[in-house]
């Protein structure tokens, strides 16, 4: 049987998977990342992810020092204003409309949009510049076993790593987390999510917009032009039976359906992508770490696709580790990175999953004194410049205003 060792095993190459890889390779750690499944690197190919990720203005900072930016810039569309419809009337149209603009509170966009597929695709590109990083596609995490000095994965190819740290970057499912023994709780909506573009005729100027009625937001990020016309992505939560109707229709229809939903906001919506459907649940570990290893992203979390917080919690998670890993090089596994590491971030996780998941119930609101209700809330708290500002920086994850420099 085949040993190899190295400071870092990460389990998952998904999109937080990646990152780590590309982060920790270039920060000079000997790093060996697998994942079972290859990426899907091209929009056009099958069983890609049509989601868009948007990167924050704390997350760009770690992309830097992964050598990533500079390749994910030019593909990236600006977020500068988020605005929230609240068509909860008894008609569809917008009877309230409040927008948080990024100027309020820093000089940078609130954070940049791009698709997975693409991610996975430059990401790849980035791993394959750093001699001290192996990709393993193809070849998946099976068993661990964790002493003081090391922790010995076995690879599903039957090769056993004895690693420094493990790292669970392996999804909401996670063989890690399983491995290492740690429960979960699961909160379930009987949602699921339609995600897919769109082309429209009025220009989205940089603006992501929530248009919340019952079943789940209806959101437009922005996108770069598609074939000279604007474009965007959406994702459009709504309870399992009416997303299995919608996925369901026939183009036209859906087009009709889909512009209705999104209150007119930019027009008619043209579609310009396949459908795919996701399923829409909150989870969070007990636990972020155990002996010689850690849980990260949807192995440690996962909440519904409101305010762009599922991945950047995952690069705030990336961010932590990594400090804490630099500071001990010559061993990032021990407790003094691990323990800090769970204590660090576990109580921030909790208190997000459980503000989005208030969020997201609310959002879901189908009685019309509820729906009045949740307009009248929105009303009260963007009124106030210094609350609305506040729950601008809450949603970056920053406490202070933030600058391009910062960003």
């Amino acid at each position: 049987m085949m040993r190899e060792t190295t400071d870092i095993l990460i389990s998952g190459g998904g999109v937080a998977g990646l990152t780590a890889a590309a982060a920790f390779g270039s920060a000079g750690f000997r790093v060996i990342c697998v994942d079972p499944t290859a990426p899907v690197t091209q929009a056009e190919d099958a069983g890609a992810d049509l989601r868009t990720t948007a990167f924050l203005q704390p997350s760009r900072r770690v992309l830097d020092d992964a050598g990533l930016w500079a390749r994910l810039e030019p593909h990236a569309a600006a977020l500068q204003v988020m605005r929230i419809v609240d068509a909860g009337g008894e008609t569809t149209e917008a009877r309230l409309t409040k927008e948080f603009d990024a100027a309020d509170i820093s000089d940078a966009p609130f954070g940049w949009n791009l698709p997975n597929w693409l991610l996975r695709r430059e990401m790849m590109a980035r791993i394959a510049e750093l001699p001290n990083v192996s990709l393993r596609i193809g070849t998946g995490f099976a068993r661990l076993l964790t002493r003081e000095t090391e922790a010995l994965a076995t690879l599903t190819d039957g090769t056993t790593v004895s690693a420094r740290l493990v790292i669970g970057a392996d999804g909401r499912d996670s063989p890690v987390r399983e491995a290492l023994g740690i429960a979960s709780r699961t909160f379930r909506y009987g949602q699921k999510a339609l995600a897919f573009a769109v082309t429209h005729p009025l220009t989205h100027g940089n603006v992501s917009t929530e248009v919340h009625r019952s079943g789940g937001p209806f959101t437009l990020v922005p996108l770069p032009d598609r074939d000279g016309q604007p474009a965007s992505a959406v994702v459009w939560m709504e309870r399992g039976d009416e997303i299995a109707r919608l996925s369901a229709l026939p183009v036209l229809e859906f087009e009709a359906e889909m512009t209705t939903r999104s209150s007119g906001v930019l027009g008619p919506l043209t579609l310009a992508s396949r459908r795919s459907v996701w399923p829409i649940i909150s989870r969070i570990a007990d636990r972020m770490s155990g002996q010689r290893a850690v849980l990260m992203a949807e192995a440690a979390h996962v909440v519904p696709p409101i305010g762009a917080q599922g991945l950047n919690m995952s690069l705030a998670d990336l961010t932590c580790l990594l400090d804490l890993a630099t500071k001990h090089r010559e061993d990032p596994g021990l407790p003094a990175v691990t323990e800090a590491y769970h204590r660090r971030r576990h109580w921030e996780v909790q208190a997000r999953v459980t503000g989005i998941d208030l969020l997201n119930r609310a959002s879901m609101a189908g009685a019309q004194p509820l729906r009045d209700l949740r307009a009248r809330a929105l009303d009260l708290l963007y009124s106030a410049r210094p609350v609305r500002q506040t729950l601008m920086r809450a949603g970056l994850g920053t406490g202070k205003t933030a600058t391009a420099a910062d960003a």
